[in-house]
């Protein structure tokens, strides 16, 4: 018995590679191939391969599974940091004080102290996304070197610090009050 052929399609039913503005809004989160874009020669950066919020997938030679990961893991360690300053942030410009009620010298560093905590919070995102972008284009052309670079170790220096000041300013303000107290 002979089986019914199928009609070869049409070019007008095939996608065009050039024109995506019809394609299912799924279309938007397939899975982008690096082995593919590596050669067509289209790894200059990988983030801004279509479609935008695809999962990256890289072939599994050696130990790239492991580094992703840790890229992945040190990223969100960055926004938990910065996460965590932007809170600070914001309970010191909401209400920083000491005792029960604030002083005038607590009222007066409140606003300052908390605008550098938020400012330092938004370098940290900033490096943080810069540092994973930069590795995993590096992980894409299978040259990463996975290091920090004069800049994080910059604003790292500046958030310690900063903390560190912030800490001293508090025990000085909170002996300060205590001596005008007695």
């Amino acid at each position: 018995m002979a089986t019914p052929t199928m009609p070869a399609p049409d070019e007008e039913d095939e996608p065009t590679s050039c024109c995506r503005c019809c394609a299912p809004i799924t279309s938007l989160s397939r899975p982008v191939d690096m082995s593919e874009m590596e050669e067509r020669g289209l790894l200059q950066n990988v983030f801004c391969l279509p479609p935008l919020f695809g999962p990256l997938l890289f072939d599994n030679e050696q130990s790239d599974c492991r580094d992703h990961c840790a890229n992945e893991r040190t990223f969100l360690s960055y926004l938990r940091l910065s996460i965590y300053m932007s809170i600070v942030a914001l309970a010191i410009v909401l209400s920083f004080h000491l005792r029960k009620t604030a002083s005038d010298i607590e009222l007066r560093m409140a606003k300052p102290l908390g605008t550098i905590f938020w400012a330092l919070s938004v370098c940290c995102l900033g490096v943080g996304i810069a540092n994973y972008m930069k590795t995993v284009n590096k992980y894409s052309r299978r040259a990463a070197i996975v290091q920090s670079g004069w800049k994080t170790q910059t604003v790292m220096v500046t958030i310690a610090l900063s903390i560190f000041g912030s800490c001293v300013l508090l025990l000085v303000v909170n002996k300060l009050n205590e001596r005008a107290d007695e």
